[in-house]
């Protein structure tokens, strides 16, 4: 089952397509570009579920993905802890070059928005039953 997770925000969105354990793609998306790309990524991976994190914006996110796409089942998710889940991940995946890597990466933070892999750690808790939904 294709899940496509969702971290919202005020200006940019985390959103990431995961299939059990594998992340088909992932993006972080100015507010005002999002919705399309949602409505791309669900035709083009056959998306079965939308997830969004229950932290800031999720209510008016959950709103506006219910009025674009009513046929999907959607579900919010606790968001509790995924940014620090997430920036152990984007290290894992970028691991810190030159003198950055003499550093611990707990003492970093990522060069980039990593709000995508918040995504792909909500769509995990969603397809593993953690956190809520509704």
């Amino acid at each position: 089952m294709a899940v496509l997770g969702i971290d919202p925000g005020r200006d940019k969105l985390g959103l990431a397509v995961v299939e059990a354990s594998k992340v088909l793609v992932r993006r972080v998306a100015p507010r005002a570009e999002y919705l399309h790309l949602v409505q791309d990524w669900v035709q083009r991976f056959a998306v079965e579920h939308i997830v969004i994190g229950d932290g800031t914006g999720s209510g008016q996110v959950a709103k506006e993905i219910r009025a674009a796409l009513p046929q999907l089942p959607l579900a919010t998710v606790d968001e509790r802890f995924t940014s620090e889940e997430a920036r152990r991940l984007y290290w894992v995946e970028n691991p810190p070059r030159g003198w950055r890597r003499l550093l611990p990466v707990s003492m970093q933070m990522p060069p980039e928005p990593y709000d995508d892999y918040v995504a792909v750690i909500l769509a995990q808790r969603f397809l593993r039953g953690d956190g809520k939904g509704s």
